[in-house]
């Protein structure tokens, strides 16, 4: 069974190295994590590089063997040398960008299909922000100029009637009102996954650890429930 680690920020910085030890420890391959800052390419082959190097230094740090995949478009998502990275990796880690130009990048492409057949041999998934914010049936446009235009887009559909919340315990910092906006965006009956700065959730999709500085937090049918560092929990994510 495939395993998940769901960072609501703070990709390879060094609070992060026992999740990533964990995952690679349970995941089936050859030791490689491939490292995907996707989701920043809009930003510019700076930032996308950035992100890269950042991740190349933290697992090298680690002695953990590590490359960047360059998939910047859905025309790179269909190419063979892409795809064929996926086959044999131990690790497939998206960072932080726009959750829907994610979503929108990888959506139907071979890439993606390699990617989720790999995950039912055992590939681990790790997602900090907008690899996070994807996962979901919606995913946000994080350039959207107000809440109602266009914030929601398709996401990839990992899991149903979920909504992801990243950053949560700093939106309304960025944002005033953000928060309040998520939680009305959901429908009655699904299920809110939201996750603090510089905190992960790590599990298979039912059972979760939480590890890091602050918490978890799921609201569902009207309530919430809060879930601490340190602590272990059951929130069942339909796929």
């Amino acid at each position: 069974m495939s395993a998940y680690g769901l960072l609501g920020s703070g990709e390879f910085e060094p609070w992060s190295a026992d999740v990533d030890r964990q995952l690679l420890a349970d995941a089936t391959g050859d030791g490689r994590v491939l490292i995907l800052p996707t989701a920043s390419a809009k930003e510019g082959d700076r930032v996308f590089d950035g992100w890269g190097s950042m991740g190349l230094q933290h697992f090298g740090t680690l002695g953990i063997p590590a490359e960047v995949v360059p998939i910047k478009t859905r025309e790179d998502a269909g190419r063979p040398e892409f795809v064929a990275k996926v086959a044999e990796a131990s690790v497939a880690y998206f960072s932080g960008g726009n959750p829907a130009f994610l979503a929108a990048t990888l959506t139907d492409t071979p890439f993606w299909s390699e990617l989720l057949r790999a995950k039912e041999r055992g590939l681990a998934y790790i997602g900090c922000s907008a690899g996070v914010a994807c996962l979901g049936d919606k995913a946000p446009d994080s350039d959207a100029e107000r809440f109602h235009d266009g914030f929601w887009e398709p996401g990839l559909g990992v899991f149903h009637g979920v909504w992801f919340g990243p950053h949560w315990d700093a939106l309304d910092g960025y944002v005033p009102g953000l928060s309040d906006f998520i939680v009305s965006s959901v429908p009655h009956g699904d299920t809110l996954f939201a996750i603090d700065e510089r905190t992960a959730a790590v599990g298979d999709g039912s059972d979760w650890t939480v590890s890091g500085v602050a918490g978890v937090h799921v609201y569902r049918h009207g309530e919430w429930a809060h879930h601490a560092s340190g602590t272990t929990f059951t929130c069942d994510l339909p796929r």
